[in-house]
């Protein structure tokens, strides 16, 4: 797997070496002696997968606050989905500044997004998958979002008719917020 720089130096683009033949096809989906030859940490704790029905449905933007912040490798397994990564850390340079990345299906890249980050997706088809690894057990006492409209962030989520679950509707803005990065 190569591991590749973004805009945002903690976060990056994972690309698996894709074997090919007339069979279909073979990739290594995790590596962590590999991730850590690149500097990156992790140890998987829980396997997640969401499903969205319809293009234009947004997840997100979501975080664990500390002490159970998480780590995240996140890919799409079906369809495509633009993935997010705000960089939430008070005293980073990049403080609020996000990376944005097509995963999809068929170009298999997978996102590593480190804590202090909120994350979010957006399905560009119907009939899309996610699969994320995280470093840390969900915990709904440190759970928490910011609203996929805050103006402060100001994503283009490059859809107009977006579809939202309650929590992401009246999520708090990141002003609001009691993220403790």
């Amino acid at each position: 797997m190569e591991i590749l720089e973004t805009q945002i130096n903690d976060v990056k683009i994972i690309k698996p070496r894709i074997f090919n033949d007339q069979r279909g096809f073979f990739f290594e989906t995790l590596n962590i002696k590999e991730l850590e030859n690149s500097g990156i940490n992790f140890a998987v704790v829980q396997e997640n997968c969401a499903y969205s029905l319809k293009k234009g449905t947004i997840r997100g933007l979501h975080f664990q606050n500390n002490p159970k912040a998480q780590a995240k490798i996140v890919r799409c397994t079906k369809g495509a989905v633009m993935d997010f990564a705000i960089d939430l850390r008070k005293n980073s340079t990049t403080y609020l500044h996000y990376v944005k990345v097509l995963l999809s299906e068929n170009n298999k890249l997978q996102l590593y997004i480190p804590k202090g980050f909120a994350h979010g997706v957006i399905s560009l088809e119907d009939d899309t998958m996610i699969e994320y690894f995280t470093d840390n057990e969900y915990s709904p006492e440190f759970d928490r979002a910011i609203r996929y409209n805050d103006p402060q962030i100001n994503i283009d989520w490059g859809i107009k008719d977006l579809i939202l679950s309650e929590k992401d509707i009246n999520a708090k803005l990141v002003i609001e917020s009691d993220c403790n990065f």
